[in-house]
């Protein structure tokens, strides 16, 4: 039997293999797809996902994180009960948002919302039909499995996208094209473990634990979507649709480091601690802190050189409609830092029971973009806007930071070392960048 040690270790190499193989499909998509279609379709989607993705978020009970938190979350009464849930909460988003396209589409002065969001929130219905088996092999921590079958469904999706896209260019391609990924999940997450079958129950005590621990993720998970998303509805309203979709490509490729870390978090650093969060606080902090050095200082350098050369690779690979972009991926890359102090941390509270903390520190950074960025715009213009959008992540940092000294699990010194090794290396990066004349990475701003 391997130890913990050995499936966070294996879960975690699987989790950036299998994630990194996706982002590069993603990526490959992206290049492919931004040359058969106007940025503005790129502005419009990411407007109706985030409203789905917030649907989602506005209603979630935490049914993945009970499943692997739970003592029950093997038990097929409890994975039952938790799938009719899953499939009535769908159902709830798809017919919400019916009721709020209209009074969106007037909002933004764009009429052609009024069929997009129902269309993309479709997703979640069928979604909401998907089998337990993902979140079962995310509380066993079979990554391996897991990385591989989400490399083939996406891969499935984006051929599928493309193709579509090649032969129809238009967004309600995109918008269809997506309900694709529902259904090839809906269909495969059934043979993912043999004899693992999902079907109506309702046990009350199952419920009872599962609403009960969902209160607060439905707080922490509402004001997750309000922090991580409300960029995009606010320059949605201020910029065009087109400059969003100059500002989704390069917020894209400036948080590749923070989707991993997330990833990790929610894959491999949050089950491996919820298996010892019994432990005594310092006994559970002197397990985390050694491990998440080792993390710090390989994103360090990681997101280091991204910043150096970001600027360079949109330059390369997307054409002259896309030009700003190679100005706000590094400003948007350099905030990244605190996403990652973060994410390597934060998992810490919610396996002891305490997400109300990361609520608190979701409502930090959503309070920032809401109000600062709007009023910056007015001053400094888009370069303003996209500055305190980069180092929105620092209030988020220093309300969980508090938390975990309040818990006993803190990890400022840690951060103060790994910090001043990540500016030692970009410093650095920048230097060599500099000689070999290059200039700076917003040399275009200069």
């Amino acid at each position: 039997m391997t130890t913990l040690k050995q499936r966070t270790i294996n879960g975690a190499i699987w989790t950036i293999i299998g994630f990194g193989g996706i982002y590069v499909l993603r990526f490959v998509n992206n290049l492919i797809l931004t040359r058969l279609l106007q940025p503005e379709f790129f502005g419009l989607m990411a407007l109706v996902n985030t409203l789905r993705v917030g649907l989602e978020l506005f209603s979630d009970i935490g049914i993945i994180q009970n499943i692997v938190n739970s003592k029950r979350g093997d038990d097929p009464k409890f994975l039952n009960t938790a799938w009719t849930l899953q499939v009535i909460r769908g159902i709830f988003i798809w017919i919400l948002c019916l009721l709020i396209s209209l009074p969106i589409a007037n909002f933004y002065h764009e009429q052609r919302l009024l069929s997009l969001i129902p269309i993309v929130v479709l997703y979640s219905v069928i979604e909401g039909f998907s089998s337990t088996s993902v979140h079962t092999l995310h509380r066993r921590m079979e990554l391996r499995k897991l990385s591989l079958y989400e490399f083939i469904l996406q891969a499935s999706y984006f051929s599928t996208l493309i193709i579509s896209v090649w032969l129809i260019p238009s967004i309600w391609t995109l918008a269809f094209g997506g309900l694709s990924l529902g259904i090839y999940k809906l269909v495969s997450s059934y043979w993912l473990i043999p004899q693992y079958s999902n079907r109506f129950a309702w046990d009350k005590e199952a419920v009872k634990e599962i609403l009960s621990f969902g209160k607060w993720m439905f707080i922490a998970s509402t004001l997750m979507f309000a922090a991580e998303q409300a960029d995009y509805f606010v320059l949605g309203k201020l910029l065009s649709f087109k400059m969003l979709g100059v500002y989704i490509i390069a917020w894209t490729l400036a948080s590749i480091p923070r989707e991993v870390i997330k990833q990790l978090s929610l894959r491999v650093i949050f089950p491996a601690i919820s298996q010892q969060a019994d432990l005594p606080r310092s006994d559970l902090r002197a397990k985390i802190l050694p491990q998440r050095q080792l993390i710090l200082c390989g994103f360090a350098i990681i997101l280091a050189a991204l910043i150096t050369i970001g600027d360079l690779v949109v330059g390369i690979l997307y054409d002259q409609r896309y030009a700003e972009a190679t100005w706000m991926m590094p400003i948007l890359s350099c905030g990244m830092w605190f996403s990652i102090l973060f994410y390597t941390i934060s998992p810490a509270l919610l396996a002891i029971g305490k997400p109300l903390y990361s609520a608190q520190s979701n409502f930090a950074r959503f309070g920032i973009i809401t109000f600062s960025v709007p009023l910056v715009f007015q001053s400094f213009g888009v370069v303003g806007a996209i500055i305190v959008i980069a180092f929105s992540d620092l209030p988020l940092y220093i309300v969980n930071l508090y938390g975990l000294w309040q818990e006993k699990l803190s990890c400022f010194i840690q951060d103060i070392q790994t910090t001043a090794f990540f500016i030692a290396i970009l410093t650095l990066f920048l230097l060599i960048r500099n000689s070999l004349g290059f200039g700076l990475p917003i040399q275009q701003l200069l």
